[in-house]
């Protein structure tokens, strides 16, 4: 079943103050968002809902589609859920974005709670004694029996919440308050105290600590590697020349694809996410997605490097091998050595691209396109 991710983000945040809205601020090496967003890469197509002064701040989000939000949060949320639409997707997770520190086993929690149940949503009782009050006075007690801390990402059917939201009038706190002004009954999974919502400037010490801690291994916690391999095919159609691990060569054929078919950048590409645990370039960059038609692959395999840095994860090594008779790859190597370091943030010499032929067997033998396979070494500092 598809998962789709909806990132609201068109909140002014004004008590965390700051020159921009705190979705936009620094924190941690990133932007809050930024934290946001690496939290659910790979899970499946993703909207980020911001506000129409704010587009600027969010175009470097490859394969993420961008939506100016509404006047409520109801109605941004409602404008991702449309920009959703054409994904078709069997189930939606809508987060705040200023929720920068959402663990990944909350997430998974709230999807395995979807099949079985409507909606859900984490939530932490509340366990302090409550007070009413005014004028800085104790007035009264309230029971906090049945009471609960409401978070997000609070995961619907997609088809049920759209309904909800299109015929829901006025604002809303959350998306739970909307599925159940339609009669959709909602599980409650457990939260987690590190999933705060940033409001004001303290919190950005928090949460940087807490992204902290996730990076800084404990006491005799092995060290943290990752290993990760990608496999890619393309077939030569017609043409003049080939993109190979960034270096354009001269060829009687060019290889076929959506993008500009770099099928080494592509496979290092695949290696990254692999490694990540985040899915594959598709799931990233959409073949369906008419944005990516003829992109360069310096744009898929700069993004996964930027994830893997998010997660304070060095690239330590990246070996491709490039699986053709035809063009020759040797005179070229050094070059795509070069070309891959500048792209990925490495020195060269952490790069190995190298070429073999199938011995004129299968589809490379017969010339009719190239494979690539690749391997990427990841270590979490």
């Amino acid at each position: 079943m598809t998962t789709a991710i909806l990132i609201v983000a068109a909140g002014r945040g004004t008590r965390a103050g700051g020159p921009v809205p705190k979705q936009w601020r620094p924190l941690a090496g990133a932007r809050v968002i930024d934290h946001t967003v690496a939290a659910f890469a790979g899970i499946g197509p993703m909207v980020i809902v911001v506000h129409a002064d704010d587009m600027v701040h969010a175009a470097d989000f490859p394969g993420v589609q961008i939506v100016a939000g509404g006047d409520t949060r109801a109605a941004s949320v409602c404008a991702g859920l449309a920009a959703l639409v054409p994904f078709a997707p069997d189930r939606v997770l809508i987060h705040d974005a200023a929720r920068p520190c959402v663990p990944r086993d909350l997430i998974e929690r709230v999807r395995a709670a979807l099949d079985h149940a409507p909606c859900a949503a984490p939530a932490l009782a509340v366990t302090d004694a409550l007070w009413r009050g005014a004028d800085d006075m104790v007035t009264g007690t309230q029971d906090r029996t049945g009471l609960f801390r409401a978070q997000t990402p609070q995961g619907f059917r997609f088809a049920d919440i759209l309904t909800a939201h299109r015929t829901h009038p006025g604002d809303a706190p959350d998306d739970v308050a909307v599925a159940r002004a339609a009669g959709l009954p909602v599980q409650i999974v457990d939260g987690s105290e590190d999933n705060l919502k940033i409001t004001t400037p303290a919190d950005f010490a928090r949460a940087a600590a807490i992204l902290a801690a996730r990076q800084t291994p404990q006491k005799d916690t092995p060290m943290d590697i990752r290993t990760g391999n990608g496999f890619d095919v393309h077939r030569f159609g017609p043409g003049d020349h080939v993109w190979l691990c960034g270096v354009k060569i001269a060829h009687d054929h060019a290889l076929v694809g959506h993008s500009d078919a770099d099928v080494g950048m592509h496979a290092v590409t695949d290696a990254i996410y692999g490694a990540l645990g985040m899915g594959d370039i598709g799931q990233h960059f959409p073949p369906s997605d008419p944005q990516w038609k003829g992109a360069q692959s310096h744009i898929f395999l700069r993004h996964a490097c930027d994830l893997a840095r998010a997660q304070r994860f060095t690239i330590t090594h990246a070996d491709c091998t490039l699986i053709c008779e035809y063009p020759k790859v040797g005179p070229h190597a050094a070059a795509m050595k070069i070309a891959m370091a500048a792209i990925m943030g490495m020195t060269p010499d952490r790069i190995s691209v190298k070429a073999t032929t199938s011995e004129q067997l299968g589809f490379t033998g017969r010339g009719e396109g190239i494979a690539a396979l690749a391997t990427a070494t990841l270590v979490k500092s």
